[in-house]
Protein backbone atom coordinates (compact mmCIF):
# COMPACT_ATOMS: atom_id res chain seq x y z
CA UNK A 1 0.00 0.00 0.00
CA UNK A 2 1.43 3.32 -0.91
CA UNK A 3 2.37 6.27 1.85
CA UNK A 4 1.29 9.28 1.16
CA UNK A 5 2.51 12.03 3.73
CA UNK A 6 0.77 14.85 4.51
CA UNK A 7 3.42 16.87 2.65
CA UNK A 8 3.35 15.42 -0.31
CA UNK A 9 -0.44 16.03 -0.44
CA UNK A 10 0.59 19.55 0.63
CA UNK A 11 3.53 21.39 -1.52
CA UNK A 12 5.06 24.95 -1.73
CA UNK A 13 5.64 25.77 -5.37
CA UNK A 14 4.99 28.21 -7.92
CA UNK A 15 2.13 28.42 -10.06
CA UNK A 16 -0.08 27.94 -12.31
CA UNK A 17 0.17 24.24 -12.38
CA UNK A 18 1.35 21.41 -10.23
CA UNK A 19 0.66 19.13 -13.01
CA UNK A 20 2.11 21.70 -16.24
CA UNK A 21 4.53 23.27 -14.26
CA UNK A 22 5.68 21.65 -10.55
CA UNK A 23 6.01 18.40 -11.70
CA UNK A 24 8.09 18.95 -15.34
CA UNK A 25 10.42 21.65 -13.42
CA UNK A 26 11.01 18.61 -10.82
CA UNK A 27 11.70 16.02 -13.23
CA UNK A 28 13.75 18.37 -15.31
CA UNK A 29 15.98 19.19 -12.31
CA UNK A 30 15.61 14.93 -11.32
CA UNK A 31 17.06 14.65 -14.84
CA UNK A 32 19.64 17.10 -15.11
CA UNK A 33 20.83 16.13 -11.15
CA UNK A 34 20.78 12.22 -12.15
CA UNK A 35 24.08 13.14 -14.76
CA UNK A 36 27.07 12.64 -13.27
CA UNK A 37 29.97 15.26 -12.51
CA UNK A 38 31.56 14.13 -15.43
CA UNK A 39 28.51 14.18 -17.64
CA UNK A 40 27.61 17.44 -17.14
CA UNK A 41 30.55 19.49 -18.61
CA UNK A 42 30.48 17.30 -21.91
CA UNK A 43 26.43 17.66 -22.76
CA UNK A 44 26.64 19.89 -25.83
CA UNK A 45 22.69 19.91 -26.39
CA UNK A 46 19.54 19.36 -24.16
CA UNK A 47 16.27 18.46 -26.12
CA UNK A 48 12.95 18.71 -24.10
CA UNK A 49 10.05 16.50 -25.98
CA UNK A 50 6.22 17.27 -24.49
CA UNK A 51 3.46 14.80 -25.11
CA UNK A 52 -0.12 15.09 -24.91
CA UNK A 53 -1.31 17.85 -22.72
CA UNK A 54 1.83 18.74 -21.48
CA UNK A 55 2.15 19.50 -25.34
CA UNK A 56 -1.50 20.54 -25.79
CA UNK A 57 -1.65 23.29 -23.03
CA UNK A 58 2.00 23.77 -21.88
CA UNK A 59 2.41 27.11 -23.21
CA UNK A 60 -0.19 28.11 -21.13
CA UNK A 61 0.47 26.66 -18.19
CA UNK A 62 4.48 27.57 -18.16
CA UNK A 63 5.72 24.04 -18.97
CA UNK A 64 8.48 25.27 -21.18
CA UNK A 65 9.32 27.91 -18.94
CA UNK A 66 9.13 25.32 -15.72
CA UNK A 67 11.41 22.66 -17.84
CA UNK A 68 14.06 25.48 -18.11
CA UNK A 69 13.91 26.41 -14.56
CA UNK A 70 14.65 23.00 -13.52
CA UNK A 71 17.43 22.22 -16.38
CA UNK A 72 19.32 25.06 -14.31
CA UNK A 73 18.71 23.13 -11.13
CA UNK A 74 16.59 25.50 -9.31
CA UNK A 75 13.23 24.05 -6.45
CA UNK A 76 9.82 25.73 -7.10
CA UNK A 77 9.66 25.73 -2.89
CA UNK A 78 12.73 28.13 -2.72
CA UNK A 79 13.02 30.24 -5.99
CA UNK A 80 12.56 33.88 -5.31
CA UNK A 81 9.36 34.66 -7.17
CA UNK A 82 10.85 37.82 -8.82
CA UNK A 83 13.38 35.58 -10.33
CA UNK A 84 12.03 33.47 -12.58
CA UNK A 85 10.95 36.06 -15.44
CA UNK A 86 15.00 37.63 -15.58
CA UNK A 87 16.29 33.65 -15.48
CA UNK A 88 14.54 33.17 -18.43
CA UNK A 89 15.24 36.15 -20.76
CA UNK A 90 18.67 35.34 -19.45
CA UNK A 91 18.61 32.35 -21.33
CA UNK A 92 16.56 33.91 -24.42
CA UNK A 93 19.37 36.77 -24.74
CA UNK A 94 22.36 34.46 -24.16
CA UNK A 95 21.37 31.19 -25.72
CA UNK A 96 22.82 29.42 -23.05
CA UNK A 97 21.51 27.65 -20.17
CA UNK A 98 23.43 26.86 -16.72
CA UNK A 99 23.18 23.59 -15.54
CA UNK A 100 24.88 23.08 -12.03
CA UNK A 101 27.72 25.55 -13.41
CA UNK A 102 27.68 24.11 -16.46
CA UNK A 103 27.21 25.89 -19.29
CA UNK A 104 25.10 23.97 -22.22
CA UNK A 105 23.79 25.68 -25.63
CA UNK A 106 19.98 25.98 -25.53
CA UNK A 107 17.18 27.57 -27.94
CA UNK A 108 13.57 27.20 -26.32
CA UNK A 109 12.35 27.30 -29.71
CA UNK A 110 14.35 24.64 -31.11
CA UNK A 111 14.91 22.68 -28.16
CA UNK A 112 11.84 22.10 -26.57
CA UNK A 113 9.01 20.18 -28.80
CA UNK A 114 5.67 19.65 -28.57
CA UNK A 115 3.97 16.70 -29.66
CA UNK A 116 0.72 18.12 -29.91
CA UNK A 117 -0.83 14.53 -31.96
CA UNK A 118 1.42 12.02 -29.69
CA UNK A 119 0.61 10.79 -26.00
CA UNK A 120 2.49 8.22 -24.45
CA UNK A 121 0.46 5.31 -22.90
CA UNK A 122 1.40 5.78 -19.09
CA UNK A 123 -0.01 8.88 -18.99
CA UNK A 124 -0.85 11.87 -20.83
CA UNK A 125 1.41 14.36 -19.36
CA UNK A 126 4.43 13.00 -20.78
CA UNK A 127 7.95 14.40 -20.84
CA UNK A 128 11.28 13.50 -22.67
CA UNK A 129 14.78 15.14 -21.74
CA UNK A 130 17.49 14.36 -23.80
CA UNK A 131 21.09 15.21 -23.17
CA UNK A 132 23.36 14.92 -26.11
CA UNK A 133 27.11 14.62 -25.01
CA UNK A 134 30.48 15.99 -26.80
CA UNK A 135 31.32 12.02 -28.43
CA UNK A 136 27.11 12.43 -29.61
CA UNK A 137 26.18 9.51 -27.17
CA UNK A 138 22.69 10.13 -25.60
CA UNK A 139 21.55 10.30 -22.22
CA UNK A 140 17.41 9.85 -22.11
CA UNK A 141 14.72 9.58 -19.47
CA UNK A 142 11.06 9.89 -20.28
CA UNK A 143 9.15 11.17 -17.10
CA UNK A 144 5.56 11.58 -15.83
CA UNK A 145 3.41 14.63 -13.88
CA UNK A 146 0.61 12.39 -12.22
CA UNK A 147 -1.18 15.49 -10.62
CA UNK A 148 -0.62 17.31 -7.88
CA UNK A 149 3.11 17.63 -8.19
CA UNK A 150 4.04 13.94 -8.39
CA UNK A 151 6.15 12.72 -10.55
CA UNK A 152 7.33 9.18 -11.65
CA UNK A 153 10.06 7.98 -13.96
CA UNK A 154 9.21 5.71 -16.84
CA UNK A 155 10.86 2.23 -15.45
CA UNK A 156 10.94 3.23 -11.51
CA UNK A 157 9.80 0.40 -9.32
CA UNK A 158 7.24 2.70 -7.48
CA UNK A 159 7.12 0.13 -4.07
CA UNK A 160 11.16 0.26 -4.15
CA UNK A 161 10.77 2.95 -1.03
CA UNK A 162 7.90 2.03 1.09
CA UNK A 163 7.68 2.71 4.33
CA UNK A 164 5.14 0.99 7.04
CA UNK A 165 2.75 3.29 9.05
CA UNK A 166 1.13 1.85 11.80
CA UNK A 167 -2.08 2.85 10.35
CA UNK A 168 -2.10 2.09 6.19
CA UNK A 169 -4.88 3.40 5.28
CA UNK A 170 -6.28 2.88 1.36
CA UNK A 171 -10.03 3.62 1.83
CA UNK A 172 -12.26 6.26 4.02
CA UNK A 173 -12.98 2.54 4.98
CA UNK A 174 -9.80 1.97 6.65
CA UNK A 175 -9.77 5.37 7.91
CA UNK A 176 -12.51 4.91 10.12
CA UNK A 177 -11.78 1.58 11.31
CA UNK A 178 -8.55 2.93 12.65
CA UNK A 179 -10.68 5.47 14.29
CA UNK A 180 -13.12 3.49 16.29
CA UNK A 181 -10.30 1.10 17.09
CA UNK A 182 -8.01 4.11 18.71
CA UNK A 183 -11.22 6.01 19.91
CA UNK A 184 -9.85 8.85 18.15
CA UNK A 185 -10.20 11.43 15.47
CA UNK A 186 -9.24 11.58 11.53
CA UNK A 187 -6.38 14.48 12.25
CA UNK A 188 -5.14 12.05 15.53
CA UNK A 189 -4.73 8.79 13.08
CA UNK A 190 -2.76 11.31 10.68
CA UNK A 191 -0.26 12.65 13.21
CA UNK A 192 0.73 8.85 14.33
CA UNK A 193 1.69 8.18 11.03
CA UNK A 194 3.14 11.03 9.91
CA UNK A 195 5.68 10.47 12.86
CA UNK A 196 6.67 7.83 10.86
CA UNK A 197 8.72 10.40 8.92
CA UNK A 198 8.89 13.43 11.58
CA UNK A 199 8.46 14.00 15.09
CA UNK A 200 5.36 15.54 16.36
CA UNK A 201 7.37 18.80 16.76
CA UNK A 202 8.49 18.99 13.49
CA UNK A 203 4.79 17.43 12.06
CA UNK A 204 3.54 21.10 13.76
CA UNK A 205 6.36 23.18 12.28
CA UNK A 206 6.00 22.15 8.85
CA UNK A 207 2.10 22.18 8.60
CA UNK A 208 2.25 25.32 10.44
CA UNK A 209 4.74 26.69 7.62
CA UNK A 210 1.90 25.28 5.17
CA UNK A 211 -0.67 26.90 6.50
CA UNK A 212 1.47 30.37 6.40
CA UNK A 213 2.12 30.13 2.61
CA UNK A 214 -1.13 29.89 2.01
CA UNK A 215 -2.57 32.93 4.25
CA UNK A 216 0.61 34.62 2.75
CA UNK A 217 -0.72 33.69 -0.71
CA UNK A 218 -4.56 34.91 -0.23
CA UNK A 219 -2.77 38.53 1.84
CA UNK A 220 -0.51 39.16 -1.88
CA UNK A 221 -3.52 38.28 -4.02
CA UNK A 222 -5.71 40.32 -1.68
CA UNK A 223 -3.45 43.37 -2.54
CA UNK A 224 -2.28 42.99 -6.16
CA UNK A 225 -4.41 44.80 -8.81
CA UNK A 226 -3.79 44.43 -12.81
CA UNK A 227 -3.68 42.22 -15.53
CA UNK A 228 -2.93 38.48 -14.93
CA UNK A 229 -0.21 37.16 -17.95
CA UNK A 230 -1.33 35.30 -20.82
CA UNK A 231 -3.17 36.62 -23.25
CA UNK A 232 -6.68 36.92 -21.58
CA UNK A 233 -6.44 40.01 -20.39
CA UNK A 234 -8.29 38.53 -17.27
CA UNK A 235 -8.61 41.35 -14.82
CA UNK A 236 -7.66 40.77 -10.85
CA UNK A 237 -10.59 41.30 -8.61
CA UNK A 238 -9.55 39.91 -5.23
CA UNK A 239 -7.93 42.98 -4.09
CA UNK A 240 -11.25 45.10 -5.18
CA UNK A 241 -13.33 43.14 -3.52
CA UNK A 242 -11.07 43.44 -0.21
CA UNK A 243 -11.24 47.05 -0.27
CA UNK A 244 -14.98 47.02 -0.40
CA UNK A 245 -14.95 44.33 2.76
CA UNK A 246 -12.64 46.33 4.96
CA UNK A 247 -13.38 49.66 3.82
CA UNK A 248 -9.60 50.68 3.79
CA UNK A 249 -6.49 49.51 2.65
CA UNK A 250 -5.46 45.80 3.12
CA UNK A 251 -3.07 45.55 6.68
CA UNK A 252 0.66 45.16 6.17
CA UNK A 253 0.49 42.24 7.78
CA UNK A 254 -1.39 38.05 7.90
CA UNK A 255 -2.36 38.76 11.63
CA UNK A 256 -3.42 41.85 11.40
CA UNK A 257 -5.88 41.19 8.39
CA UNK A 258 -7.43 38.10 10.02
CA UNK A 259 -8.29 40.41 13.96
CA UNK A 260 -9.25 42.71 11.67
CA UNK A 261 -11.89 40.54 9.97
CA UNK A 262 -12.29 38.35 13.10
CA UNK A 263 -13.76 41.52 14.73
CA UNK A 264 -15.78 42.61 11.68
CA UNK A 265 -18.90 41.75 10.70
CA UNK A 266 -20.41 38.17 10.20
CA UNK A 267 -23.32 38.61 8.58
CA UNK A 268 -24.25 35.75 5.66
CA UNK A 269 -22.98 38.40 2.83
CA UNK A 270 -19.40 39.24 4.37
CA UNK A 271 -18.82 35.97 5.38
CA UNK A 272 -19.72 34.39 1.60
CA UNK A 273 -17.67 37.51 0.15
CA UNK A 274 -15.00 36.63 2.54
CA UNK A 275 -14.90 33.31 1.10
CA UNK A 276 -14.82 33.88 -2.48
CA UNK A 277 -12.33 36.39 -2.47
CA UNK A 278 -9.46 34.58 -0.60
CA UNK A 279 -10.48 31.72 -3.10
CA UNK A 280 -9.62 33.92 -5.93
CA UNK A 281 -6.54 35.75 -4.33
CA UNK A 282 -4.83 32.58 -4.20
CA UNK A 283 -5.86 31.10 -7.79
CA UNK A 284 -4.63 34.58 -8.91
CA UNK A 285 -1.09 34.97 -7.41
CA UNK A 286 -1.50 30.99 -9.20
CA UNK A 287 -1.89 32.38 -12.89
CA UNK A 288 0.46 34.94 -12.17
CA UNK A 289 3.68 32.34 -11.42
CA UNK A 290 3.32 32.99 -7.18
CA UNK A 291 4.32 31.32 -4.71
CA UNK A 292 0.95 28.73 -3.78
CA UNK A 293 0.64 25.61 -1.84
CA UNK A 294 -0.42 22.85 -3.82
CA UNK A 295 -3.76 21.41 -2.60
CA UNK A 296 -3.95 19.00 -4.13
CA UNK A 297 -2.90 20.79 -7.07
CA UNK A 298 -2.15 24.40 -8.41
CA UNK A 299 -5.31 24.72 -10.05
CA UNK A 300 -7.58 23.80 -7.24
CA UNK A 301 -4.70 26.00 -4.93
CA UNK A 302 -7.57 28.31 -3.36
CA UNK A 303 -9.99 26.19 -2.09
CA UNK A 304 -8.51 24.95 1.17
CA UNK A 305 -7.20 28.04 2.08
CA UNK A 306 -10.32 29.87 1.28
CA UNK A 307 -12.06 27.31 3.73
CA UNK A 308 -9.33 27.67 6.64
CA UNK A 309 -9.64 31.22 6.42
CA UNK A 310 -13.34 30.95 7.39
CA UNK A 311 -12.39 28.34 10.10
CA UNK A 312 -9.89 30.86 11.59
CA UNK A 313 -12.04 34.57 11.02
CA UNK A 314 -15.82 33.06 11.25
CA UNK A 315 -15.32 29.75 13.71
CA UNK A 316 -12.45 31.30 15.79
CA UNK A 317 -10.25 28.48 15.26
CA UNK A 318 -6.65 28.74 16.83
CA UNK A 319 -3.29 27.08 16.06
CA UNK A 320 -3.46 23.75 17.38
CA UNK A 321 -7.19 23.38 15.41
CA UNK A 322 -5.76 24.82 11.92
CA UNK A 323 -2.85 21.96 12.20
CA UNK A 324 -5.36 19.41 12.80
CA UNK A 325 -7.98 20.92 9.53
CA UNK A 326 -4.59 20.71 7.60
CA UNK A 327 -3.44 16.90 8.74
CA UNK A 328 -7.74 15.93 8.05
CA UNK A 329 -7.95 17.32 4.79
CA UNK A 330 -4.41 15.57 3.58
CA UNK A 331 -6.00 12.41 4.63
CA UNK A 332 -8.98 12.64 2.48
CA UNK A 333 -6.72 13.83 -0.25
CA UNK A 334 -4.60 11.05 -0.25
CA UNK A 335 -7.94 8.51 -0.34
CA UNK A 336 -8.89 10.05 -3.82
CA UNK A 337 -5.30 10.08 -5.05
CA UNK A 338 -5.03 5.86 -3.93
CA UNK A 339 -8.51 5.24 -4.67
CA UNK A 340 -9.19 7.62 -8.61
CA UNK A 341 -6.95 10.92 -9.56
CA UNK A 342 -5.89 13.69 -8.83
CA UNK A 343 -4.58 14.68 -12.25
CA UNK A 344 -7.24 16.59 -14.43
CA UNK A 345 -5.44 14.92 -17.39
CA UNK A 346 -6.77 12.27 -16.50
CA UNK A 347 -10.25 12.97 -14.45
CA UNK A 348 -10.92 16.28 -15.56
CA UNK A 349 -11.72 19.31 -13.02
CA UNK A 350 -13.31 16.71 -10.72
CA UNK A 351 -10.02 15.44 -10.00
CA UNK A 352 -8.64 19.07 -8.70
CA UNK A 353 -11.89 21.30 -7.39
CA UNK A 354 -13.81 18.12 -6.61
CA UNK A 355 -10.75 16.86 -4.06
CA UNK A 356 -10.01 19.83 -2.82
CA UNK A 357 -13.30 20.45 -1.90
CA UNK A 358 -13.93 17.25 -0.60
CA UNK A 359 -10.73 17.32 1.62
CA UNK A 360 -11.71 21.14 3.16
CA UNK A 361 -15.56 19.66 3.93
CA UNK A 362 -14.30 16.59 6.17
CA UNK A 363 -11.68 18.85 7.59
CA UNK A 364 -13.99 22.02 8.71
CA UNK A 365 -16.92 19.07 9.98
CA UNK A 366 -13.72 17.58 12.13
CA UNK A 367 -13.07 20.75 13.51
CA UNK A 368 -16.44 21.79 14.00
CA UNK A 369 -16.56 18.93 16.78
CA UNK A 370 -18.05 16.37 13.81
CA UNK A 371 -17.49 12.49 13.84
CA UNK A 372 -14.94 10.79 11.83
CA UNK A 373 -18.21 9.66 10.52
CA UNK A 374 -19.77 13.06 9.65
CA UNK A 375 -15.86 14.49 8.40
CA UNK A 376 -15.79 11.38 5.66
CA UNK A 377 -19.70 12.04 5.00
CA UNK A 378 -18.79 15.52 4.42
CA UNK A 379 -16.09 14.65 1.85
CA UNK A 380 -18.23 12.87 0.09
CA UNK A 381 -21.32 15.37 -0.13
CA UNK A 382 -18.71 17.58 -1.61
CA UNK A 383 -17.51 15.51 -4.15
CA UNK A 384 -21.02 13.97 -5.10
CA UNK A 385 -21.90 17.75 -6.53
CA UNK A 386 -18.83 18.37 -8.22
CA UNK A 387 -18.51 14.31 -10.43
CA UNK A 388 -18.45 15.01 -13.77
CA UNK A 389 -16.87 18.32 -14.36
CA UNK A 390 -14.64 18.96 -17.03
CA UNK A 391 -11.30 20.52 -17.17
CA UNK A 392 -11.65 23.22 -20.16
CA UNK A 393 -9.01 26.02 -19.53
CA UNK A 394 -9.70 28.88 -22.32
CA UNK A 395 -6.27 29.31 -23.56
CA UNK A 396 -4.46 26.90 -21.57
CA UNK A 397 -4.08 29.45 -18.63
CA UNK A 398 -5.69 28.14 -15.56
CA UNK A 399 -7.76 31.03 -15.83
CA UNK A 400 -11.28 30.74 -17.14
CA UNK A 401 -12.83 28.94 -15.84
CA UNK A 402 -10.22 27.66 -13.12
CA UNK A 403 -10.33 30.92 -10.91
CA UNK A 404 -13.74 31.14 -10.13
CA UNK A 405 -14.73 27.19 -9.68
CA UNK A 406 -12.31 27.97 -6.58
CA UNK A 407 -14.58 29.98 -4.72
CA UNK A 408 -17.44 27.66 -5.68
CA UNK A 409 -15.22 24.58 -4.55
CA UNK A 410 -14.95 26.36 -0.70
CA UNK A 411 -18.43 27.08 -0.83
CA UNK A 412 -19.63 23.93 -1.46
CA UNK A 413 -17.15 22.81 0.87
CA UNK A 414 -18.15 24.77 3.99
CA UNK A 415 -22.19 24.03 2.61
CA UNK A 416 -21.09 20.03 2.96
CA UNK A 417 -19.70 20.36 6.27
CA UNK A 418 -23.08 21.86 7.44
CA UNK A 419 -25.08 19.39 6.20
CA UNK A 420 -22.84 16.40 7.77
CA UNK A 421 -23.06 18.20 10.60
CA UNK A 422 -26.91 18.01 10.65
CA UNK A 423 -27.35 14.49 9.86
CA UNK A 424 -27.06 11.18 11.36
CA UNK A 425 -24.19 9.32 8.67
CA UNK A 426 -25.94 6.22 9.42
CA UNK A 427 -28.51 7.86 7.72
CA UNK A 428 -26.36 8.75 4.60
CA UNK A 429 -27.10 6.31 1.27
CA UNK A 430 -23.91 6.83 -0.41
CA UNK A 431 -20.50 6.16 1.08
CA UNK A 432 -17.18 8.21 0.54
CA UNK A 433 -15.50 5.13 -0.97
CA UNK A 434 -18.72 4.62 -3.67
CA UNK A 435 -18.14 8.41 -4.44
CA UNK A 436 -14.42 7.58 -4.95
CA UNK A 437 -15.06 4.78 -7.25
CA UNK A 438 -17.89 6.37 -9.23
CA UNK A 439 -15.29 9.43 -9.48
CA UNK A 440 -12.82 7.28 -11.42
CA UNK A 441 -15.16 5.59 -13.32
CA UNK A 442 -16.77 8.60 -14.70
CA UNK A 443 -13.11 9.78 -15.29
CA UNK A 444 -12.24 6.72 -17.35
CA UNK A 445 -15.83 7.47 -19.32
CA UNK A 446 -14.89 11.13 -19.83
CA UNK A 447 -14.11 12.05 -23.27
CA UNK A 448 -10.30 13.34 -23.36
CA UNK A 449 -11.63 16.80 -24.70
CA UNK A 450 -12.34 17.20 -21.45
CA UNK A 451 -9.13 16.49 -19.67
CA UNK A 452 -6.76 19.54 -19.60
CA UNK A 453 -6.67 19.87 -23.28
CA UNK A 454 -8.43 22.54 -23.99
CA UNK A 455 -10.17 21.33 -27.08
CA UNK A 456 -13.47 20.80 -25.49
CA UNK A 457 -16.03 22.70 -23.22
CA UNK A 458 -15.52 26.61 -22.23
CA UNK A 459 -12.54 26.46 -24.36
CA UNK A 460 -13.73 25.98 -27.40
CA UNK A 461 -16.45 28.82 -26.82
CA UNK A 462 -13.97 31.44 -26.42
CA UNK A 463 -12.02 33.09 -29.00
CA UNK A 464 -8.72 33.77 -28.24
CA UNK A 465 -5.10 33.50 -30.25
CA UNK A 466 -3.09 31.02 -28.19
CA UNK A 467 -0.07 32.71 -29.81
CA UNK A 468 -0.26 34.94 -27.41
CA UNK A 469 -0.92 32.94 -24.37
Amino acid sequence: MTAISVFHMFKVGVGPSSSHTMGPWKAAARFIEGLSDQQRPRVQRLQVDLFGSLAKTGRGHGTDIAVQLGLMGTDPETIPIEEVDSRIKQVGSGGTLICHECPVPFSAERDIVFHFDRELSFHPNGVRFTATLDDQQRVTETWFSIGGGFITREGDDETAEQVQLPFPIATATDLLQHCHEESTRICDIVMRNECTWRTVEQVGADVSNIASVMLHCAHRGCSTTGTLPGGLNVRRRAAGTAKKLLGDHLPNTVEQWINIVKSGTHDFQSVLDWVSCVALAVNEENAAFGRVVTAPTNGSAGVIPAVLFYFLCFENAGETACRDFLLTAAEIGSIFKKGATISAALGGCQAEIGVSSAMAAAALAEGLGGTPEQAVEAAEIAMEHHLGMTCDPVGGLVQIPCIERNAMGAAKAITAARMALQRDPAEARVSLDAVVKTMWKTALDMNARYKETSEGGLAVQIPVNLSEC
